[in-house]
């Protein structure tokens, strides 16, 4: 079997149930197929970790993550600062990266999926 890294990016609003749905579920079928899948949450999309977004349909449960073998969770230092959220309102599995990081992330995958 071919095997790719994929990178998914999250940078949509919570509000957008259908986009969140879909992208949650392109992860999941990727992981499922033993493909080594990366999340990158930036801009709007870090609020879909924190834990008021966490009850809306397609919200990324990291435990759900987890089973799947997702254990990379990349979120943008600099989206949170612009948004005044705190990194203590992120799960565990979150590694922070600042921005000038991401170039580099993008690079060492085969497939960017950008949701």
């Amino acid at each position: 079997m071919i095997v790719k890294r994929f990178l998914f990016i999250l940078s949509g609003p919570p509000e957008d149930e259908f986009r969140s749905i879909e992208s949650l579920d392109m992860v999941l079928t990727t992981a499922a197929f033993e493909q080594p899948a990366a999340l990158l949450f930036l801009e709007e999309g870090v609020r879909r970790l924190l834990p008021e977004s966490s009850e809306r349909p397609g919200a990324p449960n990291v435990k759900l993550l987890d089973m799947y073998d997702i254990e990379t969770v990349w979120v943008e230092r600099e989206s949170l600062a612009e948004r005044g959220v705190a990194e203590a309102d992120l799960p565990k599995a979150a590694t922070l990266v600042a921005r000038a990081e991401i170039p580099a992330l993008i690079a060492s995958r085969d497939v960017v999926v950008n949701t």
